[in-house]
């Protein structure tokens, strides 16, 4: 096999574990949400569920982190799950164990789990040192995430990128259903389901700019006209867990444990490998 055989192949590799976390990120967030927000912020909250979730929204925000396990599921294979720690109060950052087959990372890690990080605006992957090449010796693999979702979609996720960031969609529709109580884990949660439809937003849709209507109706995996959220809520008024459907993508969030995590810190530099310039521009 050619070296740029092999070259090609492990850019690949290394940009289907970025998307991953990408799109753990920016769909969970909904990315670009910052005008949209405001105007989910102008609905009445006389609605109970309005009120009710707003109260949620605030609640997420001000703790700032949790424990969580993700699932994403882009509709092109397995679904990829991310299990650790989610700041946002500080910025945005993770440190989560990742499926290194899912993420088709097995040439690079021997480990059934890989580790990686997201902090201060790039991704870090754990990965076994390499013989020769850009990873000699080094222990840590590096990605700008503008060099996955480009520099709108990185300054999104630096600005709005709280997993939670998709609940304040729900005042742009009355489409929004109370499903009873039910048992999450272990936990009791109230069930809420918020459909937004591209052609029911009504005159709050009509509010939206072009670009924040694109930045709400675009995903990973395509345009789309439809998204559906779901939370399931406790008694004190926090997430339990969170359910994103955009097109074929899925990213389901449980909440294991609010505040108290470490602040995630970047790897040495002496033993990182920088591959953002390996990626064409975006």
């Amino acid at each position: 096999m050619s070296s740029g055989t092999k070259d090609t192949r492990q850019k690949r590799r290394i940009r289907v574990a970025a998307t991953v976390g990408a799109a753990a990120v920016a769909l969970a967030a909904t990315a670009g949400c910052g005008a949209a927000r405001e105007t989910a912020d102008a609905v009445s909250k006389t609605d109970s569920i309005a009120q009710i979730l707003s109260r949620v929204t605030s609640q997420t925000e001000k703790v700032g982190s949790a424990k969580v396990d993700m699932s994403t599921d882009l509709g092109q294979g397995s679904p990829i799950t991310m299990k650790g720690t989610y700041s946002w109060g500080k910025g945005v950052a993770y440190d989560v164990m990742m499926d290194t087959s899912a993420a088709q990372m097995q040439p690079l890690q021997d480990d059934p789990e890989l580790r990686a990080l997201m902090v201060d605006g790039a991704y870090y992957y754990n990965v076994d040192p390499q013989p020769a090449g850009l990873l000699k010796g080094k222990h840590w693999l590096r990605v700008d995430v503008s060099a996955v979702l480009g520099k709108a979609g990185a300054a999104a996720v630096a600005k709005s990128g709280d997993p939670t960031a998709g609940l304040r969609y729900i005042g742009l529709t009355k489409d929004v259903e109370d499903l009873g109580e039910q048992s999450i884990r272990g936990r009791e949660a109230r069930h809420y389901r918020a459909t937004l439809d591209k052609s029911r937003l009504g005159n709050l849709g009509k509010s939206l700019s072009s670009s924040e209507e694109k930045s709400i109706f675009n995903s990973a995996t395509g345009p789309l006209d439809e998204i559906t959220i779901d939370v399931w809520v406790d008694g004190k008024d926090l997430p339990v867990r969170m359910v994103q459907v955009m097109g074929k993508a899925k990213v389901t969030i449980d909440f294991l444990k609010f505040g108290g995590t470490k602040a995630v810190t970047a790897p040495p530099a002496s033993d990182t490998a920088d591959f953002s310039s390996q990626f064409p521009s975006q």
